[in-house]
């Protein structure tokens, strides 16, 4: 069925496209959140390791949010690992060790990354393709990205 919504084919699909790199993120993120809950070691393991458990859920349902935004502008989410690894701005890191300093150094980074990211989609949504819901929800992944990276930030002062 076709899509009306007051935005151009040709705009939902470039918006799309850029929400299909953020989706990827939100996922390799979620991916390397799961990794740190699950092997992390240390004196501080039983805090942080709920504290990530609540990171990895808070991923998990950003990237829904994304998956589905893609989809209310009539475009289907990219969903396989093989497209989330070509289409991310971040990386796979195995060695990132087992403290949870070092862990939170590189959920950090990534946030950092996906914040500058979004950053630069804000404007480009709303003045060059006419889509002010889309850039008004990537407003709002922004800041809870930006207040994620602050609590994070906070552990390695």
């Amino acid at each position: 069925m076709k899509t009306t919504i007051g935005i151009s084919a040709e705009n939902r699909e470039v918006v799309a496209h850029q929400l299909a790199k953020l989706l990827a993120d939100e996922f390799v993120l979620y991916t390397k959140t799961l990794r740190a809950h699950w092997n992390l070691e240390g004196p501080d393991f039983h805090s942080v390791h709920l504290y990530f458990e609540e990171l990895y859920k808070q991923a998990a349902d950003r990237a829904d949010d994304v998956a589905e935004r893609i989809r209310q502008l009539g475009h289907y989410a990219p969903a396989s690992l093989k497209n989330f690894l070509q289409l991310t701005h971040l990386t796979e890191q195995d060695t990132a060790g087992t403290d949870s300093l070092n862990l939170i150094r590189v959920l950090l980074q990534d946030h950092e990354s996906i914040i500058e990211f979004i950053r630069g989609t804000i404007d480009e949504f709303q003045t060059a393709h006419k889509d002010a819901g889309t850039s008004d929800f990537v407003t709002d992944l922004l800041e809870k990205h930006e207040k994620t990276a602050w609590m994070l930030r906070a552990h390695l002062k």
